[in-house]
């Protein structure tokens, strides 16, 4: 007999499986020419973190972005958001966060994070993106240490502003607990992560730091290090230079 649970099951195992098709296709797509072949995925998700990180503050048109990450409480960043779609739309990557201690304006070591979604219709093609949410309220950090956060149901997020000159025109936006910001072939462009879920990796965690790891052991607690991050951290500090935490 055919149930009514029968289409949300295969709904379910149809995104599962879209989701492991991206992280398979991220995985795959890395050039061996700038990431060491024996480097562990977690150095390698890292080290792209910090290359696109660096990419977005050297591009003239992230001028809003440049100017107020110093007042984000927290910087996640995807290197590779994948969104794919045959009938059933599917999108994630992998990413890392980081997070600033309101006290000491210290930068936590990096946490894994997947960012996923999924939407329905007839649709078809693909689109690689880089994406880097800036979290600007403290609901934002709390939020992020859940096992799993809803955007827009849990947190709220907007597009950040792109452009040159753009300061003070999307007022509106700048309320929001993330503001994203996103690179597709070259260009920045505004995309909606609505509804997507951002989950923690508890398993990257864990091979990164070499014992047990937890998020909030990197970001709250700070009990673990690993030197590998230090170029990120650099670039983050040197960025975020005399910056300080506003009450949002």
């Amino acid at each position: 007999m055919v149930t009514c649970m029968q289409p949300m099951v295969f709904l379910t195992r149809s995104f599962l499986i879209i989701l492991g098709c991206v992280m398979c296709w991220t995985a795959l797509s890395i050039p061996t020419s700038v990431w060491a072949q024996s480097a562990s995925e977690e150095d390698i998700l890292v080290d792209k973190a910090r290359f696109t990180l660096d990419n977005f503050l050297s591009d003239p048109d992230m001028q809003w972005f440049r100017d107020h990450l110093k007042e984000a409480r927290g910087i996640l960043v995807v290197p590779q958001f994948i969104k794919g779609a045959f009938f059933i739309g599917g999108s994630g990557g992998s990413g890392v966060l980081i997070v600033r201690d309101d006290k000491t304006n210290e930068w936590s070591y990096p946490a894994f994070f997947t960012l996923g979604g999924a939407s329905f219709g007839l649709q078809f093609g693909g689109q690689a993106s880089e994406i880097v949410l800036l979290v600007m309220t403290q609901k934002g950090v709390d939020s992020l240490m859940s096992t799993t956060l809803k955007l827009g149901a849990d947190a709220s997020v907007a597009v950040g502003p792109i452009g040159r000159g753009v300061e003070g025109s999307t007022a509106p936006n700048l309320s929001a607990d993330l503001l994203s910001f996103s690179k597709a072939k070259g260009l920045f462009a505004g995309i909606s992560l609505e509804g997507a879920v951002v989950a923690a990796r508890d398993a990257l965690n864990t091979n990164y730091y070499k014992e047990p790891t937890k998020t909030i052991d990197i970001l709250v607690r700070r009990s673990v290090s690993n030197p590998q991050a230090a170029p990120l951290l650099a670039l983050v500090k040197k960025a975020t230079k005399g910056g300080s935490l506003t009450d949002h």
